[in-house]
């Protein structure tokens, strides 16, 4: 059976405001929905389990992707995702490939999530691809704190400083996720025009640069997984 493993951020406030956050909505929902119309098993996990915070600013109209339509259909989907399980030992062997979602949320917990990052390292170490949308690429940094120099000289996109001031979160978060990248030795790869969408491939690693990236990055952990069939799990 084929399966990947979707991780989930489980924190919910943010610095010096009452609002917010948590996962983004369609950057759970897109990609979810890519992976379970190809045939998928999708699993659900977040470091506390249960139901993950969802950012509030994901639900509003504007924000609101074909994705979150369909998903509000689905009982099945809905049920999974208000029981996630515990990231607590997971184990890589179990899956095809891992995919981290953003909203802010990863900013605090899944950035110094000691079981993220060994996980990050068990699915590349053992050839399976990682992926991870707008502000999921903070999980890295567990790994980078696991391996020191994990990330120096990967390519990655992520949510950019310059989105990151236009939607009003830069003094609402601990640090700014671009920057940080960058003071650890990578690259980081994003569209010149903010909010359009951007997928890196370095290697085994995925990643996207914002919310319009989310569908396009499952796509190409998808055709990363086809162009591998021996890699997939048993």
């Amino acid at each position: 059976m084929k399966r990947i493993l979707m991780v989930m951020t489980s924190h919910r406030d943010m610095q010096n405001t009452e609002d917010k956050t948590g996962v983004w909505l369609g950057e759970f929902t897109d990609p979810y929905y890519e992976f379970i119309d190809a045939g998928y098993q999708v699993d659900l996990v977040s470091p506390k389990g249960g139901r993950p915070p969802v950012d509030a600013m994901s639900e509003l109209t504007e924000n609101i992707t074909g994705s979150n339509r369909r998903f509000q259909d689905d009982d099945h989907a809905k049920n999974a995702f208000s029981h996630t399980s515990t990231l607590n030992g997971i184990q890589a062997s179990d899956y095809d490939a891992v995919f981290y979602p953003g909203g802010h949320g990863p900013l605090w917990d899944l950035a110094v999530d000691n079981n993220s990052g060994i996980l990050i390292h068990d699915f590349l170490d053992a050839g399976k691809p990682v992926a991870a949308v707008c502000h999921g690429p903070a999980a890295l940094l567990s790994a980078e704190n696991i391996r020191p120099g994990f990330l120096k000289g990967k390519r990655i996109s992520a949510f950019s400083n310059t989105e990151e001031t236009m939607v009003g979160r830069g003094d609402h978060v601990p640090y700014l996720l671009q920057t940080k990248i960058e003071e650890l030795g990578a690259e980081i790869k994003n569209s010149l025009v903010p909010f359009l969408s951007h997928v890196e491939i370095d290697g085994l690693l995925i990643t996207g640069q914002n919310p319009l990236s989310s569908g396009p990055v499952a796509k190409a952990l998808i055709e990363r997984l086809a162009d591998n069939p021996q890699q997939q799990s048993e």
